[in-house]
């Protein structure tokens, strides 16, 4: 299960050629549904209508993290409110968002935000009660629950995505700061930490965008460790990969078992891991009910379709489609792709932001909703 070198050919190539920025004809498929001056790394629906934004402020702009966006005005209101999103040093860690990395409807129906508990992109977690993973309930829009995870990081973890293994109780959190995977007990809250350090949740190659490799802003490669993911239809599988690429798998019964058994947690738990696909540098995932998992290309702003049995195709290639973030399927049977330019932003040139304004959020019918046990 080591990586060597190998996976650096894989995760610059896919197809035919080397991995470069794509520069040809726009895509009729690809619908502009909505217009921004913000990043936006993430997007959610409910089936009623309502749609969740979370602002990448990669750009040096200031304001809320997560917004309602009302379509009909074209508006939007802090959510899940203005104090919630309004986190400075000296306020309680435990009731405001201090970096939301991801956000996303639950099978539950309630709104789950990941906050990474760092001010900024690679300053330290505050402990303890930084890092959590916090529960919205949408019919009285307030929260309904926070869970601290700090028990399960370490002070260069940053917390990236969760996803649900409801039929167990469990969620799945991604750490692309320290390798690693935390699983959390939804009735419990306990946590525990799986495959740390494990060759398969970290990545000996820096992340790639736009054909260029990726450096931080003390000018070092940039390594996106454990970050993308997403469990199957039937809660059999549960798949991630490190940013910069290589998908794998693991029989959630492992994750699930090795939560009550430490022993297990590490090493041992590494012999059960395989191989899925050869996906490239990515920027986000998602799966569809039946089961296929669409991967966007940060270096030739495409978006891979992965069959269930590991078969990569094109859906589609578009040169509007720059570092597609978290990616979200509706029950309409669109695939929605924020196209974030994160590479362009703060993070990754020394503070400065090259993000060509506006943005946009792209759909595209791919015609299949989400699985039932990721989201309504």
């Amino acid at each position: 299960m080591l990586l060597s070198s190998l996976p650096l050919v894989f995760a610059l190539c896919f197809g035919q050629g080397i991995a470069q920025l794509f520069t040809g004809p726009e895509d009729p498929r690809v619908v502009d549904a909505l217009t921004t001056d913000t990043p936006i790394n993430g997007v959610s629906t409910t089936p009623d209508g309502r749609l969740f934004l979370l602002y990448a402020r990669v750009d040096g702009s200031t304001g809320p993290q997560v917004v309602e966006y009302n379509r009909t005005t074209n508006t939007t209101i802090p959510f899940p409110s203005a104090e919630w999103n309004n986190y400075t040093m000296g306020k309680d860690p435990a009731t405001h968002l201090i970096r939301t990395n991801s956000q996303r409807v639950g099978p539950d129906g309630s709104l789950w935000l990941v906050d990474t508990g760092s001010p900024s992109f690679g300053a330290p977690v505050i402990f303890p009660n930084g890092p959590k993973l916090v529960k919205v309930n949408l019919t009285t829009n307030e929260v309904s629950r926070t869970y601290s995870l700090g028990n399960g990081v370490f002070s260069a973890s940053l917390l990236d995505d969760v996803r649900f293994n409801p039929a167990a109780g469990f969620a799945y959190c991604t750490d692309a700061g320290v390798p690693g995977i935390i699983i959390v007990c939804l009735e419990t809250g306990e946590v525990r930490r799986v495959l740390n350090n494990d060759p398969t949740t970290g990545s000996d190659i820096p992340v790639s965008a736009e054909g260029t490799l990726l450096h931080s802003p003390s000018g070092s490669f940039e390594f996106i460790y454990a970050d993308h993911h997403e469990v199957s239809p039937d809660a059999q599988y549960y798949y991630y990969q490190a940013a910069s690429g290589s998908m794998f798998r693991i029989a959630t019964k492992w994750l699930n078992q090795a939560f009550y058994n430490s022993t297990l947690a590490n090493g041992p738990l590494s012999s059960y891991v395989e191989p899925y696909a050869h996906t490239p540098s990515t920027g986000g995932t998602a799966i569809d009910a039946q089961g296929n998992i669409y991967d966007s290309d940060t270096d030739s702003q495409r978006i891979i379709k992965i069959a269930p049995n590991g078969t990569m195709t094109l859906l589609v290639q578009d040169p509007r489609l720059l570092w597609v973030d978290a990616m979200w399927v509706d029950t309409q049977g669109l695939l929605w792709m924020p196209a974030a330019q994160l590479n362009r932003g703060t993070p990754f040139n020394n503070g400065s932001s090259y993000i060509d304004k506006p943005l946009h959020v792209y759909t595209i019918d791919i015609g299949v909703g989400p699985p039932a046990i990721d989201h309504q």
